[in-house]
């Protein structure tokens, strides 16, 4: 018999987190999470920014939400996530409180910490919720592993910071990697 019992944690635990605390909450368990680096930001808002403007040039009914917006991957399980990069294009998906419903593209930009928290708990979700399309920018490795659903699973390519990397959920959208960081100073 174990000396204590593991807390599970339920959304109103995640909700009721104090407004400075960021975290996600996975499978019952609450992980916090470190203010992002400054590369890390700078990533985060030049992609932003990039499919911001295609989905406003091509007239696209998508919503692409950058972090903090909490994501609850599916309504029958409490498992709410703050992807760095969200993009909706089902917009009955949208709530006051974010996104309930798996999102048709995320964005990770890994964290140097924690990079399993990305590679395996976070893509294993992804796909268990039905996440069309799942990006890992890693910038201490300068490389962008693309998961793209083909029926019930993920499929992958692997890309560098060098490539110009194809976007499956939109027909004419390509971002150039090399571009992206350009002006960038990736090592800290």
């Amino acid at each position: 018999m174990p000396l204590f019992k593991e807390r599970i944690y339920t959304e109103d635990d995640y909700w009721n987190l104090p407004e400075d605390v960021r975290a996600e909450l996975i499978n019952g368990q609450l992980y916090y999470m470190a203010a992002p680096s400054r590369i890390h930001q700078e990533i985060l808002s030049a992609l932003h920014l990039i499919i911001g403007n295609h989905i406003a040039r091509s007239s696209g009914k998508c919503k692409v939400y950058p972090a903090p917006f909490a994501v609850k991957l599916r309504k029958d399980k409490d498992n709410t996530v703050e992807p760095d990069i969200s993009v909706i294009c089902d917009r009955s998906k949208l709530t006051d409180r974010g996104c309930t419903g798996a999102p048709d593209w995320i964005i990770e930009i890994v964290s140097p910490c924690n990079p399993g928290h990305d590679y395996v708990r976070k893509l294993n979700l992804y796909a268990d919720a039905g996440v069309r399309e799942y990006w890992i920018i890693d910038p201490m490795e300068e490389s962008v592993l693309v998961y793209t659903r083909v029926q019930e699973r993920f499929l992958f390519t692997a890309y560098s910071f060098h490539d110009k990397i194809p976007v499956a959920i939109f027909d004419n959208l390509v971002i150039d990697f090399a571009t992206l960081i350009e002006g960038i100073q990736i090592t800290e």
